[in-house]
C-alpha cells in the first residue's frame, strides 16, 4: 500500500493561510467608513389605544 505523501501540506496550508488573509484585507481596506459617527436619537412610540381619545362609561354591576 503507498505511503501519503504529506511533505507539501504545510506549504499548502501557510500559503493559504496568506491568501486568505491578503483576500480579507483588501475586502476591508475598499469599505468606508464614516469619519465621525453620530449616534442617532431613538424617539419612543406611543401605543395608540382606542380608549385614549373616547370617553367611556364604565356601568356598575346589577345588584
Amino acid at each position: 500500500m503507498p505511503q501519503l505523501d504529506t511533505s507539501t501540506w504545510l506549504l499548502t496550508i501557510l500559503s493559504m493561510i496568506f491568501t486568505l488573509f491578503a483576500l480579507l484585507q483588501l475586502k476591508i481596506s475598499k469599505h468606508l467608513y464614516s469619519p465621525t459617527p453620530k449616534p442617532t436619537p431613538t424617539k419612543m412610540q406611543e401605543q395608540q389605544a382606542p380608549w385614549n381619545h373616547t370617553w367611556t362609561k364604565i356601568y356598575l354591576p346589577l345588584s
